[in-house]
């Protein structure tokens, strides 16, 4: 079980948060203050994961990751800021301190946990529960347990044919997926002489639904559909 540390003085939003992470199976310290979650940290910890706000009072959050990154004990614990602050050069200060994301107030709850997932994924401490059903590509994430998709933090709705045409494409990206495959594998329909408009019509609409991140799904002349390696490249 990966243990969070969330230093936040808002009580509202540090009650949110814990009760969302607790509900990911995720074990909670809060703490208002920055003084008394540093010396939690320090003393109790080290937390797998560090929630700071940066304006704290007394203590600021950038203080707290100060001190967190010169203690031997608390060096390598990945840091995730939460400020009001959105200007570029806040973020480069932040990720010069040491942070390993930074979110700007406010923020998607669901794409906080993606990305509280994310850090935990990359420092090697696994989650409570299963990553197998989370899959991230670019803007896009997919949590295939939850049959849910969101593009940026917000969630879009799809039909149920739409999931299983998107996940294909997913799960096999980078890869060329013809018309008559994905008839046999989304719809189950194995003859060939069906029409596979019904193919092309599903993609039209799945890319309009996902907007920017539709144009990943790339047409491959005289062949069929695939899901670009790299999403972000035109």
């Amino acid at each position: 079980m990966a243990t969070i540390l969330i230093i936040e003085d808002e009580e509202d939003l540090l009650k949110t948060l814990a009760y969302n992470l607790k509900k990911e199976g995720y074990q909670v310290y809060s703490f208002q203050s920055g003084e008394e979650g540093l010396d939690w940290a320090i003393q109790q910890g080290p937390p797998d994961l560090a929630i700071l706000d940066v304006m704290l009072p007394s203590m600021s959050g950038i203080e707290v990751c100060h001190r967190l990154r010169m203690d031997e004990r608390t060096l390598a614990t990945p840091i995730l800021f939460l400020t009001a602050k959105g200007a570029s050069i806040d973020r480069v200060v932040g990720f010069e301190l040491g942070a390993d994301d930074y979110v700007v107030k406010p923020f998607n709850i669901r794409e906080l946990m993606l990305r509280i997932r994310a850090i935990l994924r990359r420092s090697g401490t696994p989650s409570q529960k299963p990553d197998e059903s989370l899959v991230v590509s670019g803007a896009l994430q997919m949590d295939r347990k939850k049959h849910q998709v969101w593009v940026d933090g917000v969630e879009v709705f799809l039909t149920s044919m739409e999931f299983k045409l998107l996940d294909l494409l997913l799960t096999n990206k980078g890869w060329v997926q013809s018309r008559d495959a994905l008839l046999d594998k989304v719809w189950n329909i194995q003859n060939a002489a069906i029409q596979t408009r019904t193919v092309d019509v599903h993609v039209k609409r799945l890319r309009e639904k996902l907007g920017v991140a539709g144009d990943a799904i790339e047409t491959v002349r005289n062949m069929g559909y695939r899901f670009r390696e790299r999403p972000q490249e035109k």
